[in-house]
Parts: C-alpha cells; sequence; structure tokens
C-alpha cells in the first residue's frame, strides 16, 4: 500500500534491527523501500539490502555533504548503476547550511567540489537515463541553475528525478516541477512548525508525489525525536491526505504510482 522512497536502512541503528523493522513495515503495510547511498564505500551494503530483499531497492552516489570519502566519476556511477535492483542515481544535490559551524567558516566559493559532484551524477543519470535523487538545503538556487546548466530543462535525454526530504518554498517546488521532478515529503511535514511546508504539499500535483522517512532521521509527529524507520511513512501520508482533503488509501495509491513511474519505469 505504502512506499518509502527514501531511507537510509544499511545505517547501524536500523540494519541491526533490520528483522523488526521489516515485520513492523508489513504490519504497517508498508510494502516497498528505496535504500539509499550516501558513499562509495557503503555501497555495496545497500546494494546487499536491495539483492537480498525483493522490496528493496537501491541508488549509487555521494551525499553532498560527505567529505574524505571516494569522490566517483562518471563511469564509477553507470558501472554500479547497471548491477541489478539499481534504480537511481544519488543522493546528490548541495548543502550549504551551517557554513559558519557546520562547514568551518568557509564560503560558498569554497564548496566548487560539490558543485563538480553534483554535475558527476547529473552526467551519470542522463548516460543511464536512471532519474536523480536530490538533497538541497540552504542552495536551491544553485542546485536548480546547475541542473538547468546540465541539460535539464532542455528537450531530449534528460535524467529527471526527486527532490527529496523537501523543505524548501514553494517558488522553488514550482521551479522543480517546471523541470519535471517528483517532490518528496518527509515526516518534517507532520512537525508543528511546518505549516509553509504543509501548504506546499496541499498544491504539488498529485502525480508528482512521493513520500518518505528519510530514517533513521526526522520521524514524523508522534514518533518525533524517536529513531525513525520505514513503517512510520503511513504518518507523512496521513498529514498529506489531511491537507488535501483525501482519504490516506488515496494518497497511499498515488504515491506507490508515482515510485513505480520514476524509479521502475512502469507505465501510469
Amino acid at each position: 500500500m505504502f512506499v518509502d522512497s527514501h531511507c537510509h536502512l544499511n545505517f547501524p541503528e536500523l540494519v541491526s534491527q533490520l528483522p523488526q523493522i521489516r515485520q513492523a513495515m508489513q504490519e504497517a503495510q508498508v510494502d516497498r523501500a528505496l535504500c539509499i547511498c550516501t558513499t562509495m564505500e557503503e555501497f555495496p551494503a545497500v546494494h546487499g539490502l536491495a539483492t537480498g530483499y525483493d522490496n528493496f531497492w537501491a541508488t549509487v552516489g555521494v551525499h553532498p555533504d560527505n567529505e574524505g570519502v571516494t569522490e566517483p566519476g562518471v563511469q564509477d556511477l553507470v558501472e554500479r548503476a547497471a548491477l541489478p535492483r539499481v534504480v537511481a542515481i544519488g543522493e546528490t544535490g548541495l548543502d550549504y547550511y551551517g557554513m559558519e559551524d557546520r562547514k568551518g567558516g568557509r564560503s560558498v566559493a569554497d564548496l566548487e567540489w560539490q558543485r563538480e559532484r553534483f554535475r558527476t551524477h547529473i552526467r551519470a543519470a542522463r548516460a543511464t537515463a536512471k532519474p536523480l535523487v536530490i538533497h538541497t538545503r540552504s542552495a536551491s538556487a544553485d542546485t536548480l541553475a546547475i541542473l538547468r546548466e546540465e541539460g535539464e530543462d532542455g528537450p531530449g535525454n534528460r535524467a529527471g528525478g526527486v527532490f527529496h526530504c523537501f523543505t524548501e518554498t514553494a517558488q522553488v517546488a514550482r521551479a522543480a516541477l517546471e523541470l519535471g521532478y517528483y517532490i518528496s515529503f518527509s515526516g518534517i511535514v507532520t512537525f508543528k512548525n511546518a505549516q509553509d511546508l504543509r501548504n506546499v504539499a496541499a498544491f504539488v500535483p498529485l502525480d508528482r508525489l512521493l513520500i518518505e522517512t528519510d530514517s533513521p532521521y526526522l520521524a514524523p509527529v508522534p514518533y518525533r525525536g524517536k529513531t525513525n524507520n520505514p513503517s512510520y511513512v503511513p504518518y507523512v501520508a496521513r498529514q498529506i491526505a489531511e491537507v488535501r482533503g483525501l482519504s490516506v488509501e488515496e494518497v497511499a495509491a498515488a504515491t506507490s504510482r508515482n515510485f513505480e513511474r520514476l524509479f521502475l519505469k512502469e507505465p501510469a
């Protein structure tokens, strides 16, 4: 019924509890999940989840915030994307959040390595005809600009993909939709102070909307502050159903169809 389009089941706090999590998913009617890669080093573990369970799939990519890790070239990503059950490139994108604290006072100009890494992922996605899983935080203008510069606003061989864990403005959502991208909402949409985000969730077309946990992070209300897992994704669906005036079953069906169309290349 429900699909978690973005989770990190290989992370220690989840992989050690995998049997219990899978049981909880079954009880919550969460029948599929996309396991997201954030470094080349962890790809074998992520891919192992996808090949070990018939309701998991995998991505390949390096998160924009990760430093001191293997830097992939286009061919590195293309080769791994060709493996069974790898359905997307990412997560990739840009993260400028906390320039003073998290990034040691560096400037945006100092993060050119992030922008080059993002371009590498876009080129690999276009080469493989697989979608991008995009992370953008405090960097939406550059994220959109680079997508356009790399041809994602033109005709022909566009990668497409999803802006995951969306927390940006309605204006950014419109720009992403104009590029043909999907928008994915996480447990943040249930938070008390997230009314602006709920407003965005209300206007995104139903056929371009996905739901996710980003677990083990961002557990939805009523589990906020706890370790998140894919069995909690129905709470995201319920919140979206409420703001759109739909049943949770309608949101579950639509987001599952969207997952199949985007990642599994199944017709609508």
